[in-house]
């Protein structure tokens, strides 16, 4: 394994900003990822782990790192009973997966739907949309123990899932480096149908009974029709999808922010802990913001008010200023803290 020097990496990466990697490499085996743990160990150089870059800011002055690119690939699946065990390699593409799982009746991923990057990166953020995570059907994770070398099987358990959190992202970030994961589906199962938006879209086209390709093809519609799915020709097309989470508050700080807006009814979506779930998007535009509002080479989505965009020009730090004007005007609006969603290197 030789690394290459200096790569840009922001054609890897959806924003399309940041500057290069100080080392790079392509890893298409688990064998080539051991042997980049191993270099950079050696040499006293950090390792990062890159996917399809769809949830990921890099600085404009790159990451003094290794990074390690991973493209392993593979399928199997196990039947068990009405349940099938699908495994999955981190380097697979993630939404053809789920289009795979919907097209043979495997129910389970169907509301994960169109969201891009690859299946290595599910677990970390917890990845989740339209009322499924994948901590609801993942049962292991192998992966690659960046203290010891060693290969390793993690349990549910061990990934101490919450909601758009992991062990991977917040509990020990770097320690491992997923190398594929294992999920348990229901044969011939009933879809998901929790979240109101896809509701209403599968009443509208009068389903009683939708069935897995129905409930993929309103997620589809609906994360079209808010430019979250990867599009080229669309204006809203560099970014990183949602820039926040959805802010989790108490019950009383949910009412305070209530009484604050003095308008229409706020979305407040109640935990099973006993807090509250309030919509980002919906504090940040009654904050001030608009869909579409920009500063120079940054905005907002025309379609989605979570979404930043880059467009030409724009850098990491225009990328980064804008986030943190939002960031500062909710919290003062609201007394509420917006938590980034993506990854941030060199930052």
């Amino acid at each position: 394994m030789t690394p290459e020097e200096h790569v840009p990496l922001a054609p890897y990466c959806t924003m399309g900003v940041g500057g290069p990697a100080r080392f790079f490499v392509d890893a298409e085996h688990e064998a080539t990822v051991i042997a980049a743990w191993a270099w950079a160990r050696s040499r006293g150089v950090v390792l990062r782990v890159l996917g399809g870059g769809s949830n990921l800011v890099v600085a404009d002055g790159g990451v003094d790192a290794l990074v390690v690119r991973v493209g392993l690939r593979g399928i199997e699946t196990v039947d068990q009973g009405g349940d099938v065990m699908l495994s999955a390699a981190a380097g697979e593409p993630w939404d053809p997966l789920v289009a795979v799982t919907v097209e043979r009746g495997w129910a389970g991923l169907e509301c994960l739907s169109g969201i891009p990057g690859l299946v290595g990166a599910t677990p970390i953020q917890n990845v989740g949309a339209y009322g499924q995570e994948i901590s609801e059907t993942l049962v292991t994770v192998r992966a690659l123990n960046a203290r010891t070398g060693q290969v390793v099987t993690l349990t549910h358990a061990d990934c101490r899932f919450t909601y758009r959190d992991s062990l991977f992202k917040s509990g020990e970030p770097g320690r491992f480096i997923v190398l594929g994961v294992t999920l348990r589906l229901r044969r011939n199962g009933e879809p998901t149908v929790r979240y109101d938006e896809v509701k209403r879209d599968v009443d509208a086209r009068g389903l009683r009974r939708p069935s897995l390709g129905d409930v993929r093809a309103s997620v589809l519609a609906i994360r079209r029709s808010k430019s979250m799915v990867i599009d080229p020709g669309d204006e809203n097309a560099r970014s990183c999808g949602s820039f926040f989470t959805n802010p989790i508050v108490s019950v009383a700080d949910a009412d305070r922010v209530q009484a604050l807006t003095g308008g229409p009814a706020m979305p407040r979506y109640p935990q099973s802990d006993g807090r509250v779930k309030l919509a980002a998007a919906w504090l940040i535009e009654r904050a001030g913001f608009e869909k579409g509002q920009r500063e120079g080479a940054v905005g907002l989505s025309t379609r989605h008010a979570l979404a930043v965009v880059a467009h030409a020009g724009a850098t990491a730090g225009d990328v980064l200023a804008f986030a943190r004007r939002i960031q500062h005007d909710v919290d003062g609006r609201f007394g509420v803290s917006l938590t980034p969603e993506p990854v941030f290197w060199g930052v």
